[in-house]
């Protein structure tokens, strides 16, 4: 039986305490989508960060 796994990989980080909050992170995950990188946006707590991440699939 072949498992599936989700494995992600972080494009950019944006620090959580921005004025702006997590803005910036929501539009460079936007820009990534329009070039077609399937890119969006999680909260890491343990380091107080919003990431860009796209998710590739691995066997």
């Amino acid at each position: 039986m072949a498992t599936t796994t989700q494995a992600r990989t972080v494009l950019e980080r944006f620090p959580a305490g921005a004025p702006r909050g997590s803005w910036p992170a929501e539009e460079y995950a936007a820009a990534q989508r329009a070039q077609g990188t399937n890119a969006r946006v999680v909260m890491d707590l343990s380091s107080d960060q919003f990431l860009v991440v796209t998710d590739t699939t691995t066997q």
